[in-house]
């Protein structure tokens, strides 16, 4: 086998921890290389699963002691702590690896030395290759762990001019089948799906993530946050089902904001505390407006479907602006046809104090 740069092995490395996303969590999701002295791949892995084997655990296993004298290309710098599983950073060492290379610092407290420790023995150890790659692919984690709150999407189905429902209320479909597939994908992605207790009286939804053509559920389901200040959700309503687990979030419970109602960023760090790193803020207009206000969405996707109504409730309600040099401008990041409609994924832009 040919050798491989450094550099094209960070790239596969990276391929590699997306194979993760959705399943780590509250880990990172970790692709690791390892090559030999002369440069051949003779080890690669992932994290596939919380309290499974690390990324480098898994590439060491492959290379066997063909790993000595050689370099381990990570995403992530390796762990330096006994949790679940053991160091990372000591398995290196005892393989006798000479180099490793990696694209971010691990900011969680508990884990991060491991580049400390492999210099101690004698490890070359080079950070921030590929860093702004590796930084996307494990965006929600890194987000999370440096703030302390999860990374939070706002997903929306809209028509063209932005009505969410009709004027008589109906909104099933506003979007296709393709889309709300793709939405399914998305809810697998994440570990909590957040909606308002207005959504979940209007609309009884399941917030699960499904196989659509089947009904069936996904393995891994996110935790069902209802925000419900006054406690008004349903014995019966269907995300209180057992298909997955649920919190009804009550402002007696988290705290209220001054407003009364549920304190939305003490909402978010109960979540981080409870292992919650991607959250799915799906409904409804009012509660996406108050999370957009207190600038706590991360992401917006949105499934806009080639429709018009003229009339009807809007995807969004009042988000704290009120002139248009209040506008939240947003940075496009991509734009996808999805079946019929178009999914628009942007990023809000960080207003300055």
């Amino acid at each position: 086998m040919a050798s491989v740069s450094v550099d094209e092995a960070m790239r596969r490395a990276i391929a590699l921890a997306a194979r993760g996303l959705g399943a780590t969590s509250p880990n990172p999701v970790v692709g690791c290389v390892l090559l030999d002295a002369d440069g051949e791949v003779v080890g690669e892995g992932f994290h596939a699963y919380a309290g499974g084997p690390h990324a480098e655990i898994v590439a060491l296993a492959q290379a066997g002691s063909r790993a000595r004298g050689g370099t381990a290309v990570v995403t992530l710098e390796p762990c330096d702590h006994t949790g679940r599983t053991g160091p990372c950073s000591h398995a290196l060492i005892a393989a006798g690896v000479a180099r490793v290379v990696v694209a971010v610092p691990d900011p969680n407290p508990v884990a991060s030395g491991g580049a400390a420790t492999l210099r101690a023995a004698g490890v070359q150890v080079e950070v921030g290759v590929r860093a702004e790659e590796a930084e996307a692919g494990n965006v929600a984690w890194l987000t999370s762990m440096r703030r302390g709150w999860p990374y939070l999407i706002w997903k929306y189905a809209a028509t063209l001019d932005g009505r969410s429902a009709a004027a008589d209320g109906t909104s099933m479909w506003i979007t296709s089948e393709a889309s709300r597939i793709d939405v399914h994908a998305l809810r697998g992605t994440v570990d909590a799906v957040i909606a308002g207790v207005g959504t979940v009286l209007a609309d009884d939804p399941r917030l699960t993530a499904r196989n659509l053509r089947d009904g069936t559920l996904a393995i891994r389901q996110p935790l069902r946050v209802v925000v419900d200040s006054s406690g008004r959700t349903p014995a019966q309503a269907r995300v209180r089902d057992g298909a997955a687990r649920t919190w009804v979030a009550t402002a007696a419970e988290v705290g209220a904001g001054p407003d009364g109602r549920v304190d939305l960023a003490a909402l978010l760090a109960e979540l981080h505390h409870r292992g919650v790193r991607a959250a799915l803020l799906e409904g409804g207009p009012t509660l996406a407006g108050a999370f957009l206000a207190a600038g706590l969405v991360d992401r917006i996707v949105g499934y806009v479907a080639p429709k018009l109504l003229g009339a009807g409730p809007t995807a969004l309600l009042d988000a704290g602006v009120t002139t248009i040099a209040d506008a939240i401008d947003l940075e496009l990041t991509d734009v996808t046809q999805v079946g019929p409609d178009l999914r628009i994924t942007a990023l809000p832009r960080k207003r300055e104090a």
